[in-house]
């Protein structure tokens, strides 16, 4: 697991959390709230799982202290817990917290990442290598993202191309060509 990897899928993250806010955003509010059997119901529900387990990790890569009785920072106590009613309010949030995670993890070292992660939750001490908890957010984030785009689906909105590789290529598209690497015809 290197940093180079790790700034990959944050950027990964980013792209594709603006990409399923931009598609939920054309549904209503009903149709995003309602209940498509998914672990946390609905596509707004999800939404809000997957920011406060982003939350939660956050805090423990940067030492926040969680008062007793909580999960995370904020009073999150619950993994089903809504952080945000509001679908704009919690669309605002999530690339607030993006900025935070993509900014944690430009500041990552091989060192750091081989170095022991350790926290308490609910009152019992844990400690891994802190590529494993990092491996693990991006992970999570995917598996939801996954049950997201099938609600998405499952209401006639296309979530369009989700494949990391699809962004590597976007940005690739994208990066300027440096004078020396420029092929003649």
């Amino acid at each position: 697991m290197s940093p180079e990897w790790l700034s990959a899928l944050a950027r990964y993250n980013r792209w594709m959390n603006d990409k399923l806010y931009g598609r939920a955003a054309t549904l209503s509010d009903e149709a995003r709230k309602r209940d498509g059997g998914a672990f946390f119901k609905s596509i707004h529900g999800t939404f809000n799982h997957i920011l406060l387990a982003d939350r939660i990790w956050l805090s423990r890569f940067t030492g926040v202290t969680v008062p007793d009785g909580l999960m995370g920072p904020g009073g999150i106590r619950s993994l089903d817990q809504e952080l945000f009613v509001d679908f704009e309010e919690l669309r605002r949030e999530r690339a607030t917290t993006d900025d935070e995670l993509s900014a944690w993890v430009a500041e990552l070292t091989h060192e750091r990442l081989a170095a022991p992660l350790v926290f308490v939750r609910r009152g019992q001490r844990s400690e891994s290598p802190l590529w494993w908890a990092v491996a693990h957010v991006f992970n999570h984030q995917t598996h939801h993202r996954g049950q997201i785009t099938t609600l998405l689906t499952q209401l006639g909105c296309d979530p369009g191309v989700t494949d990391l590789v699809a962004m590597l290529r976007e940005e690739a598209t994208r990066a300027p060509v440096a004078s020396g690497d420029q092929q003649h015809v």
